[in-house]
């Protein structure tokens, strides 16, 4: 096992789960959810007690969920409320319920042990619900480990040539970056300011703007699942607001929360927020696609590194002063997984 269990992941798209049981596998775990009638998210480990039969090829009864070898049904709570030929029902029939928090268009499962889920370690999403924000957001399934992917994220200097006309523009490879490091929260950031550089496509088509522009990255990585990109981009020498506002610039809030299926393939959620043109449902569409696309630039990159590293090839790595942040992450995921 080479991801740290005792945390929060985000385990589906809201949209996704309703009264049909959605299996999925989470940490190596495999898990079923779905809405209880009142609309309220459950999930629970998908594994009968009884012959491990998968509960999710089972059905639904109200709110109790029947398995599909044996009949034995169970509650919200996963307790085992009936099984066939017999008033009694053992102790230990039960199947673990995960507690479980939607926030915004995510839903997050605890994966550890259920007694030391703290909702307040949840990192917060407040552009999901505000009206000034719009939001974009899918998955791609990743053929990969998600350290890959960790690694992708903390680096943006790959956006010059893996995503070029798209994000990318030369000046992203070749601008300095600072790294912090708050080992005690498990958090990574990284910032790179860019000023007079190149507007790239996903920019200059979705705010107008055209070049120069001055563009900031500034990066938050709180481990081991989640990830937010600030970016600031406006027309060249146009600073900040005094008051904060900063009504000249627009502003996109990139999120991805990293998943671990299990140690060769991960869900990549993202969503990509933004504070203009809220009501143009074009660059909404737009947004979404590139992103999309961006997305999937990276997934095909990964992948083939995952197919070429296996289980067993391990080359050497050379690192370089643009893998700071990725380096740190490292660490801080090698300091949960170990603790």
């Amino acid at each position: 096992m080479t991801y740290p269990i005792n945390h929060w992941y985000v385990v589906a798209n809201s949209a996704e789960v309703g009264r049909e049981l959605l299996a999925q596998t989470i940490c190596g775990q495999p898990l079923v959810l779905f809405r209880a009638e009142d609309g309220t998210v459950v999930a629970l480990d998908d594994r009968c007690p009884h012959r491990n039969y998968p509960l999710s090829a089972g059905g639904l009864l109200g709110d109790e969920i029947q398995c599909g070898y044996h009949g034995l049904r169970f509650d919200s709570r996963g307790t085992c409320v009936w099984v066939p030929g017999q008033e009694r029902i053992p102790t230990r029939a039960n199947a673990r319920a995960r507690p479980v928090v939607e926030q915004g268009v995510w839903i997050w499962a605890w994966m550890g042990d259920p007694s030391d889920a703290d909702a307040s370690r949840l990192p917060a999403t407040p552009w999901f619900d505000d009206d000034s924000w719009a939001v974009a957001h899918g998955m791609e399934p990743l053929a990969a480990r998600y350290g890959l992917l960790i690694d992708n994220l903390l680096d943006l200097s790959h956006e010059t040539f893996l995503h070029g006309g798209y994000i990318g523009t030369p000046e992203v490879a070749e601008s300095p970056i600072t790294t912090e490091v708050d080992a005690d929260a498990a958090v990574v950031r990284v910032s790179r300011h860019m000023e007079g550089v190149e507007c790239p496509p996903f920019y200059e088509k979705s705010t107008g703007l055209t070049t120069p522009i001055d563009r900031w990255q500034d990066i938050e990585y709180h481990a081991p699942g989640y990830y937010l990109l600030h970016v600031r981009v406006a027309a060249a020498g146009v600073s900040p607001s005094a008051d904060g506002s900063d009504a000249d610039a627009a502003h996109v809030k990139v999120l991805y929360a990293i998943t671990p299926v299990d140690d060769h393939n991960t869900l990549d959620f993202w969503a990509v927020c933004r504070d203009f043109a809220l009501h143009d449902a074009a660059i909404g569409d737009f947004l979404a696609t590139m992103n999309r696309e961006v997305v999937l630039q990276d997934v095909k990159a990964l992948s083939i590194i995952e197919q070429r590293l296996g289980d067993e090839w391990s080359p050497p790595e050379v690192s370089l002063k643009i893998d700071t942040g990725g380096l740190a992450a490292r660490r801080v995921l090698e300091a949960l997984t170990a603790g």
